[in-house]
């Protein structure tokens, strides 16, 4: 006769199968040897961030938080408070859901709150203000990105944690490559490149009195060989590829 499985190990099996379900972004560590199987290396990605080590007592705005392995992560560092706002990645226009949000939430007993709201709908009337605000990897996404900037400033209290795509990244001068079609990556989700200065541009002219690069964009030799790989296994446009790249910038009140 066939032993059934303890119903601990009921319940694991039953997550897996949960998780299995889901089409992930974010890789989440849910607990029992189960990670989210999500295509960011979200791990790895934090640590070039510049994330504070503490935000005891803060509070935290996730913007485009998919699945939520940022707003977990705030909350983990003792935030006060953590909000997480999505609308094109929780069902509405883009092709994932919220489920994967969900089910880490319930699972990690998180106390992280939620609202579907676009970006251009932030206010401070709709969800107030947060000292510290994460912008990570939205801006690009956005057709007005100076406008998108300006609703995140009027929401952000004391910091602001932007990272983005950058295109033109030799250039002195505050330009932003616009993509009408689909010329970064083969998404035509992705609107804009900015380069390095405009970004800091933008953040100075919605109001932020200080901005420093957290991390900057990688050598040439790094960005060919990135191309040149995502150009084989993915048949995305080379050129595009080579002259980009992803920054971080911290802006302060």
């Amino acid at each position: 006769m066939k032993k059934s499985l303890p119903a601990e190990a009921r319940d694991i099996e039953e997550l897996k199968k949960q998780v299995r379900e889901i089409t992930w972004y974010h890789r989440i560590d849910l607990g029992n040897g189960i990670i989210t199987p999500g295509t960011d290396n979200s791990p790895k990605k934090l640590r070039t961030l510049g994330f504070p080590q503490s935000l005891t007592g803060k509070t935290v705005l996730d913007v485009g938080a998919w699945d939520g392995f940022f707003s977990f992560e705030a909350e983990r560092r003792g935030a006060a408070r953590v909000l997480a706002t999505d609308s094109f990645c929780w069902g509405q226009g883009g092709e994932t859901t919220k489920e994967g949000f969900a089910l880490a939430r319930r699972v990690l007993g998180s106390k992280v709150e939620d609202l579907n709201i676009d970006v251009l709908e932030l206010s401070r009337e709709k969800v107030g203000t947060f000292d510290v605000v994460l912008f990570l990897g939205i801006l690009y996404h956005m057709r007005h990105p100076l406008l998108a900037l300006e609703h995140v400033a009027s929401v952000t209290k004391e910091q602001l944690i932007v990272e983005t795509v950058v295109d033109c990244l030799h250039s002195r001068r505050p330009v932003i490559a616009f993509y009408p079609k689909e010329e970064l990556a083969n998404d035509p989700s992705n609107w804009c490149g900015p380069s390095p200065s405009a970004v800091i541009a933008m953040l100075q002219t919605v109001g932020f009195r200080r901005v420093e690069v957290a991390a900057n964009y990688r050598p040439f030799v790094f960005r060919l060989g990135r191309a040149l790989y995502y150009h084989h296994k993915f048949g995305y446009p080379f050129l595009s590829m080579l002259r980009t790249c992803r920054m971080v910038f911290h802006a302060w009140k």
